[in-house]
């Protein structure tokens, strides 16, 4: 698949040659990326790792691949995947600049959503080749990543004279590259965040409230409805939005402040502040009437009050 794809989307003087590949960092992302390098045909060479964990997740997703320091990492392969947290890549990469670990011609690939490839600055300056491919996926460090990948939008941004070699990549990996300017990539991450890490959190919270009022399977439950909401709202952005905010029903939204003031207390900020924005974007997009709003704000800065 990522073959026809490559064929499909670039001529044969754009698709980077078979390369051997490094990955610095062997997180849950590192290694997945790696794996689907090498189903496209490029070769894993050396990978770097520090916890039991990462050590463990690289030996069953990129077997036979030998562990290494991560200077040494640079030393073996052509294309190097930095997949750090966001706070160490800065560090990482000047460090690896400094003691001349960074080759010239190297392509230098890092997957945090908020940099750029400013954040590679000190490694194109020792000649290396900058690309920064964020996967929009959440990833569990198991081989179920590799197949995700497949459809994945990634967040592409490189230098002009780089971009079809970055978008082939991605192409490869069975991704869609998605153009981001340096300048957008921390709103861009921003909005992936709102979106797939409060998700998480909203849900997580969900069902814990639902165990509270007594719901034996609280995933059950929410599984059919948040399906539908996510793929009603993927097509119709605020059009798809339901329930007592968007339908005004102030007394039923001071009894869910009311209830959870009294049974979980740490949901009441969350709920008020989510309830505000919802009302807000309801107005604006006219599902919520103005006549009934009034009350219904007034409920959600009372709660927030008291």
């Amino acid at each position: 698949m990522n073959a026809h794809l490559s064929s499909e989307h670039t001529s044969p003087q754009d698709r980077p040659a078979r390369l051997t590949v490094g990955v610095v960092g062997a997180g849950r992302v590192g290694p997945a990326l790696a794996a689907s390098l090498q189903l496209a045909g490029h070769r894993p060479v050396a990978v770097s790792g520090v916890s039991d964990a990462s050590l463990r997740r690289a030996a069953a997703m990129l077997p036979d691949v030998p562990v290494m320091a991560p200077a040494d990492v640079l030393a073996h392969a052509e294309l190097v995947l930095l997949t750090v947290p966001d706070d160490a890549l800065p560090g990482l990469v000047a460090g690896l600049a400094e003691t001349g670990a960074v080759r010239p011609g190297q392509l230098l690939v890092h997957t945090s959503g908020r940099h750029g490839t400013a954040v590679l600055d000190p490694a194109t300056r020792a000649g290396a080749l900058p690309l920064a491919l964020h996967p929009a996926m959440t990833f569990t460090g198991t081989p179920v990543d590799v197949q995700r990948l497949a459809g994945c939008s990634f967040g592409v941004t490189a230098p002009e004279e780089l971009r079809l070699a970055a978008e082939a990549l991605v192409i490869e990996m069975g991704g869609e590259p998605e153009w981001i300017e340096e300048s957008a990539r921390p709103l861009y991450h921003a909005a992936l965040a709102i979106g797939a890490n409060h998700l998480v959190t909203l849900v997580a919270q969900s069902m814990d409230l639902l165990r509270t009022a007594g719901v034996e399977h609280p995933a059950r439950m929410l599984g059919p409805l948040l399906g539908a909401a996510l793929d009603n709202a993927l097509r119709s952005g605020d059009a798809a939005l339901t329930g007592p905010v968007a339908r005004g029903d102030a007394g039923t939204v001071a009894a869910h402040v009311a209830e959870l003031r009294a049974h979980a207390p740490g949901a009441v900020a969350g709920y008020l502040a989510m309830a505000r924005t919802t009302a807000d974007r309801a107005l604006a997009h006219g599902l919520l009437k103005p006549e009934l709003a009034e009350d219904l704000l007034g409920v959600l800065a009372d709660g927030g009050n008291q």
